[in-house]
């Protein structure tokens, strides 16, 4: 497969294997969220964001598996590494039992792993004076751990945001503010505290600021004389510095300078979730990068392979017992995936394509008047459109699908677009064009159902 000339061809999708595939799976699989029977065929050609699945139709995936693989299929920068090594097994350890070695010395390893990982994370939050990492399995655990040693440091409110999602255990589960449906039923953390989450300047002056005695929401409740909450109760804040699963939304900025004065004032610790905007997504290595506002812990993974939950010496309990898990900071393979990944970031400049191309994407889907888009909104390779209905939404996600289009919803009636992060000026252009065909397709059809 020629990543230079290679385009999306399919056939019938699903096809007969990929539905065969699909039905043997949900004879075992709990109910969950599966947005389309595609079923991609590791052993076929992949490569950047093109894929192929198991009835040999070549997709273009602008999912990057939600953020998780964010240099798409089969980059050099992994594949090359993985091929050199002979992996032993097991690739997980007990990592609060055992360190790992693979050879060499540990700033200058044979094959980097779980040391390494914490060296280049502690390195790419040094600016913000980060100094320790705990790594965990995934997203959800990097929150709980998160929460957990803000919880240690006192207090027992915390303060989230509407529209947020951080997982699904349940500590973390308590801070959703998206759909109903994930928490539905299930007991809560108590002493949550949910605010608005101003992405406009519209609702920055009506839903945000008051007239009050702090000026905003939060203010007025911590407010010394006339506050409800005592701050020192508050044991942090935690934010997506741009919303995922709420619809893609980013903060105003005037809203992120706020609540930094608010951390200023109330010594309020400020968790920013960047499960599925760091690693370069957005254009900056975090997506709070971005903003005026400094977080004291930083949540990551998806892209990096593994949970990682980063902060400072001092926010870190003393106590070992307090976190800890069989498997943190003991995945080889994962670990050494997400050191190459970041170095790949840097080494060959990501961070300046996300943003040109980026750029390219978002004039591309503003300049056009497609029918039923309402906004198009984002950060670097972070982006989504939003239509005037869900059923539209859901059409065009199916219709791009058939035209060889791998796309997802979020928000009630959105459509995000996670391109690989080295994706091409030629591969935006071409994933920007079967949209809109899909677009216009999906404009005729309900057009004829009126």
């Amino acid at each position: 497969m020629d990543r230079d000339t290679v385009e999306p061809s399919v056939e019938t999708i699903p096809g007969k294997n990929a539905s065969t595939w699909a039905d043997y799976h949900h004879q075992f699989a709990a109910p969950s969220t599966y947005v389309y029977e595609f079923v991609w065929d590791s052993t076929a050609d992949a490569t950047g964001p093109f894929c192929t699945d198991v009835d040999g139709n070549v997709l273009m995936d602008f999912t990057s598996h939600v953020a998780a693989a964010p240099l798409g299929y089969n980059h050099p920068a992994i594949v090359d590494k993985l091929e050199a090594f002979d992996l032993p097994d097991p690739l997980k350890i007990a990592g609060q039992d055992f360190y790992v070695s693979a050879g060499g010395e540990p700033s200058d390893p044979d094959l980097p792993g779980p040391t390494q990982l914490l060296d280049r994370l502690v390195d790419l939050t040094s600016h913000y004076d980060m100094d320790r990492v705990f790594l965990s399995n995934s997203g959800a655990e990097a929150v709980e751990n998160a929460i957990k040693i803000c919880y240690a440091s006192g207090g027992h409110r915390g303060i989230t945001f509407d529209g947020a999602f951080h997982g699904r255990t349940l500590g973390a589960l308590s801070l959703n503010r998206s759909k109903t449906v994930h928490r539905k039923g299930y007991p809560e953390v108590p002493g949550i505290i949910s605010v608005p989450y101003p992405s406009t300047q519209e609702m920055y002056e009506t839903d945000w600021c008051t007239d009050g005695p702090g000026g905003n929401v939060v203010a007025d409740r911590l407010d010394p004389e006339q506050g409800v909450i005592d701050a020192d109760e508050v044991a942090f804040l935690i934010l997506e510095p741009v919303q995922g699963e709420g619809g893609y939304r980013v903060p105003h900025p005037e809203f992120a300078r706020d609540v930094e004065r608010l951390r200023e004032r109330f010594g309020l610790r400020v968790i920013a979730d960047e499960i599925q905007s760091g690693l370069g997504r957005t254009g900056e290595m975090w997506a709070i990068d971005h903003l005026d506002l400094t977080p004291d812990v930083i949540t990551s993974a998806k892209g990096l392979r593994v949970g990682a939950t980063i902060s400072r010496s001092d926010v870190f309990p003393e106590e070992t017992g307090r976190i800890s898990s069989t498997w943190g900071a003991g995945d080889l393979l994962a670990s050494m995936q997400g050191v190459l990944t970041i170095d790949a970031i840097r080494e060959e400049n990501l961070l300046e394509n996300v943003r040109a191309r980026g750029e390219q994407f978002r004039s591309i889907l503003e300049e056009r008047d497609a029918p039923g888009l309402i906004d198009v909104r984002g950060r670097g390779l972070m982006l989504a459109i939003e239509f005037d209905t869900k059923d539209r939404r859901e059409a065009v996600v199916d219709a791009a699908m058939e035209r060889g289009l791998l796309t997802l919803g979020c928000g009630y009636k959105t459509l995000r677009l996670l391109p690989p992060l080295d994706v091409t000026e030629r591969e935006i252009e071409l994933g920007a064009r079967l949209l809109f065909e899909a677009i216009d397709a999906v404009e005729a059809q309900m057009s004829v159902s009126a």
